[in-house]
This record gives C-alpha cells, sequence and structure tokens, in this order.
C-alpha cells in the first residue's frame, strides 16, 4: 500500500548559521519526505546561498510578513498529503518522519500528531527569563510546529496560521484544533530538538503575553458558540 506523500517546510529568517543542520537533518530521517520548502522571510545573510546550496531543496521567499505568513506560505507550496514543519534553528531525531507516518498508516482516522522536545542551550548563549535550568535536556511534551506532522486537508478546517499573532501564532493554531476536537495522535518519543539563543523571536516576553491574554479569549469565545 502506498504512503501518504509528505512536504516538509522549513522557514527561516537571517539564519545562515543554523540552516544547513535543520536541511541535513530533513535529509538524513530514515523516511525521505517527497519534497523540502524552505521559506525564506526576506533574509539579509547568506540565508538564500545556503538553501539554494542542497539540491533536494525548493527555496521561496515568504508571501507577506512575519512568522504566521511564512508558515502559509510553505503549505500553499506543498504538494504532500501530510505537512511537516521545521524551524530553521532546530533539528529532528533521524527517525522522525518514519515514526510519525506510522502513526498515520496505523490510525487512518487520525489527523494530526505532535510529539516530545528536547531544549537545549545554544553554546554562550544566557539563560532568559521563563527559563530553568531544568528544562533543558530533558523530555517535554510538545505541542509546537516542529513536532507537528498534519494532514493538508486539515488547514481546510482548521484554517491556516494567525497572522495578527507574531509570536503566538502556533499556540493559536493548536488551540483551534483542540476546540473544534480535531483527531490527534501524540507520539511519546522525542522527535525534535528546540535550540534556544539569544534571537529567538519568543525572547519578546511582553508581546508573548499579550498574545497569550488574546488567544485564551478567543478560545472562550469559540466554546462557547459551541454550547
Amino acid at each position: 500500500m502506498a504512503h501518504p506523500s509528505i512536504s516538509t517546510i522549513v522557514v527561516v529568517q537571517n539564519g545562515e548559521r543554523y540552516l544547513s543542520g535543520a536541511i541535513e537533518s530533513i535529509i538524513n530521517q530514515t523516511h525521505q519526505p517527497d519534497e523540502i520548502i524552505v521559506v525564506d522571510g526576506y533574509s539579509k545573510d547568506n540565508t538564500a546561498e545556503v538553501a539554494k546550496s542542497y539540491p533536494q531543496v525548493s527555496y521561496i521567499c515568504q508571501r507577506g510578513r512575519g512568522l504566521a505568513n511564512a508558515r502559509n506560505t510553505g503549505i500553499e507550496h506543498a504538494n504532500g498529503e501530510l505537512i511537516a514543519f521545521l524551524d530553521h534553528d532546530d533539528y529532528w531525531s533521524p527517525e522522525k518522519l518514519q515514526v510519525q507516518l506510522n502513526y498515520f498508516i496505523d490510525h487512518p482516522n487520525i489527523q494530526y500528531s505532535y510529539a516530545n522536545v528536547k531544549l537545549f542551550l545554544e553554546p554562550g548563549s544566557q539563560l532568559r527569563h521563563g527559563f530553568r535550568q531544568q528544562q533543558f535536556n530533558q523530555e517535554q511534551i510538545g505541542r509546537t510546529p516542529g513536532t507537528l506532522v498534519a494532514r493538508k486537508c486539515l488547514f481546510d478546517i482548521i484554517g491556516n496560521f494567525n497572522s495578527s499573532f507574531m509570536i503566538g501564532c502556533d499556540v493559536d493554531w493548536f488551540t483551534r484544533a483542540k476546540d473544534l476536537q480535531i483527531a490527534a495522535a501524540y507520539v511519546p518519543q522525542t522527535l525534535l530538538y528546540k535550540r534556544v539563543h539569544n534571537s529567538n523571536l519568543s525572547r519578546n516576553t511582553n508581546t508573548n503575553k499579550k498574545e497569550v491574554f488574546k488567544l485564551i479569549k478567543q478560545s472562550l469565545d469559540r466554546r462557547r458558540s459551541f454550547i
């Protein structure tokens, strides 16, 4: 039986330092994706040259600005039945796609799956506010795009990533999926390694807090509309 095709989407902005590591963690998967799309958010460094140095990569510039629009641009260009995401400064375990693909094959009702993540601190980076030392190198549940594999058709049901959120677009998407009671699978394995460094978008804690309050209110409003 033919397996579902998989598109992998890497979003990047000024990521020449880390991009190769992300791409190579995709290329080295035990199950190869059907396409690798790198979406560049108007980088001013050598990001484009790095991406284009890999013949397996389709390089495109994002539509609009911001993280949500970068992910949405990738979705629009993706041809796979399943979509997986990776940020340019993170990397996957080698069996990531194979493990999650098996879940879709064994559980055809599942619309998306997510897995565990381990954080690691970039050498020379400071431990930021909101992080504790014991969080690093320990497994934790990762409801984050880097662990996500979703059916492409699911984005027609839930919608794409919300560009009104600068940082919280990822949490908002998972919250909408949960509110709509979309069938999901949690894979209890560490499949993503997420880098914490001084340039992470999430380091803007004030914006992050405001957006969390906003998405919580939107979630409550949605749930009330279902009653």
